[in-house]
């Protein structure tokens, strides 16, 4: 099993980090093979299998892996220890600085951004969806970071699979929303095939909004989990697809220790 990884983040070498594929699991059909969401109406046995298969990338167990119920909002979470799934917190954002808790974010054309302050040995783990990024869950999970203290100036993050600029499409209505907070993010719309209709460049926006928050470096891998059936779980291509259900990837940091 190999997840991708970024140098940004291969950097600093007491932690551990990737993005993890659809491969290398034991699911099957909807779900094959990777399923890493307990969400799903996958078989539980599976889905724990596919997480302890990740956890030992680590060097670590199932258990350690903490993911939220995550809701599309902008609330922040400190991970100090593992939870059971039943426990797990309604939030979009993850920190830590706790050696050997890994944090995870499980996505299926969201975002997931993983960031670190390697000197100051903070990690954080963020979904933002549209709605989570224009409610300001990548601020938040920045200042998050801060309060527990990392500094902005140090903080690397990179952007995993998530939906492509060409592969979004979104109707008349959902430019406004951006616009009404922020007239210049007109540059992350461009018009689509279907009269009315526009594309919209979501990893380019979340890029754009962590930038501004003074990082040490930002950056994405710009893969397109719609197009790329064979490496991804995607919401909007199984929705075309007439699937009942989809996979969830996970994307997961932790520091060593």
């Amino acid at each position: 099993m190999s997840p991708l990884k970024h140098d940004v983040l291969r950097r600093n070498g007491d932690l551990h980090h990737g993005f993890f594929t659809r491969a290398g699991g034991v699911s099957a059909g909807l779900y094959a093979s990777l399923n890493c969401g307990h969400g799903t109406n996958d078989d539980h046995e599976a889905v724990h299998e596919n997480r302890a298969r990740v956890a030992n990338v680590f060097g670590q167990e199932a258990e350690d892996i903490c993911t939220a119920y995550q809701v599309h909002g902008n609330t922040v979470v400190e991970v100090t220890h593992p939870w059971q799934r039943e426990d797990a917190p309604r939030a979009d954002a993850l920190i830590s600085h706790t050696p050997g808790v890994i944090l995870g974010i499980l996505t299926a054309d969201c975002a997931p951004v993983l960031l670190a302050d390697g000197e100051r040995r903070v990690i954080g783990a963020l979904h933002a969806g549209w709605r989570g990024a224009l409610c300001g869950v990548l601020e938040a999970g920045v200042a998050g970071m801060c309060r527990i203290g990392a500094e902005a100036g140090n903080i690397r993050a990179a952007i995993g699979p998530t939906i492509g600029p060409q592969s979004y499409e979104v109707g008349t209505e959902f430019p406004a929303f951006f616009l009404a907070q922020n007239p210049a993010t007109k540059v992350f719309f461009r018009p689509a095939a279907r009269e009315g209709h526009y594309l919209f460049d979501l990893p380019g926006y979340v890029a754009h909004r962590l930038e501004a928050l003074g990082l040490a470096e930002v950056v994405s891998l710009r893969r397109d989990t719609y197009t790329d059936e064979a490496d991804f779980f995607s919401y909007r291509r199984s929705c075309h697809q007439g699937k009942r259900d989809y996979g969830r990837l996970l994307a997961a940091i932790a520091l060593e220790g």
